[in-house]
């Protein structure tokens, strides 16, 4: 079974954000970039079905400007076979990434895809579920556990108040939850045999895929400053504060 994991460059996690100044977006100059977390966990979940024999290939694939080969490379050097680089400069949103993906799936016929449930920079939540619909596969989202059961996929995800387990028929699409393991760090010697690997370039207007916006975005700001803390003398004290000024008890 070959298992395609796509994976998006985006802010590193530990960058402090920074809006522009007119409210256009995320000041983008200069900041370190790496890959979206939710997606080094797909890639951790794929290599270690293929190191548990159930799977025979992992395939990276990536869409956005030429330093996303860079993002690939990083899966690479943790273990994926080889990669996929769909070249857009513009910033593409999830419906067209959506039908960028559905177009390598149908050149490379996976047996499971396995996807970051968000990216942490835009937060939409969208492309697995839109990918599934594209393809009519099956689907399971926030993935916490992930077991392949011959032509299955058992697939345990959090919900309010507890966990659901559901069983899905390949080929299928799980995203994934920060829950479902803890990603490897690449070593050296796969950090070197990651150079070797082969990267696959293709412009994304061959696949004819309409790439214009459909979101007009009106206004980014930065979130309001935290104010500083009071303290209180006594527990009555604080449950005025908490009825009077904040409000959150009657």
């Amino acid at each position: 079974m070959k298992i395609l994991v796509p994976v998006k460059r985006v802010v590193d996690f530990n960058v402090q954000i920074r809006v522009k100044g007119d409210g256009s977006g995320v000041d983008l100059a200069r900041v370190k970039m790496s890959m979206n977390p939710f997606d080094e966990i797909a890639i951790e979940e794929a290599l270690r079905l293929q190191e548990a024999g159930k799977a025979t290939e992992v395939v990276l694939v990536s869409i956005g400007p030429a330093e996303a080969a860079e993002t690939i490379r990083t899966g690479l050097s943790m273990g994926a076979d080889r990669g996929i680089l769909i070249r857009s400069e513009a910033p593409v949103e999830p419906l067209a990434v959506a039908k960028l993906l559905k177009a390598v799936v149908e050149e490379e016929g996976p047996g499971l895809i396995i996807l970051g449930k968000q990216a942490i920079d835009d937060d939409s939540n969208q492309t697995g579920q839109m990918l599934a619909a594209l393809l009519g596969w099956a689907q399971a989202t926030f993935a916490s556990k992930l077991e392949v059961d011959g032509a299955y996929f058992k697939v345990t995800r959090e919900v309010d108040g507890g966990l659901q387990t559901v069983r899905l028929k390949g080929p299928a699409i799980v995203t994934t939850d920060l829950r479902l393991n803890e990603p490897r760090y690449a070593t050296l010697p796969n950090i070197m045999k990651a150079k070797k690997k082969p990267i696959v370039e293709r412009a994304a207007d061959l696949y004819g895929v309409d790439l214009a916006p459909r979101l007009e975005v009106l206004r980014t700001t930065e979130p309001p400053g935290r104010k500083a803390g009071v303290k209180v003398k006594d527990v009555a004290e604080l449950v005025s504060k908490l009825r009077n000024e904040a409000g959150v008890i009657r």
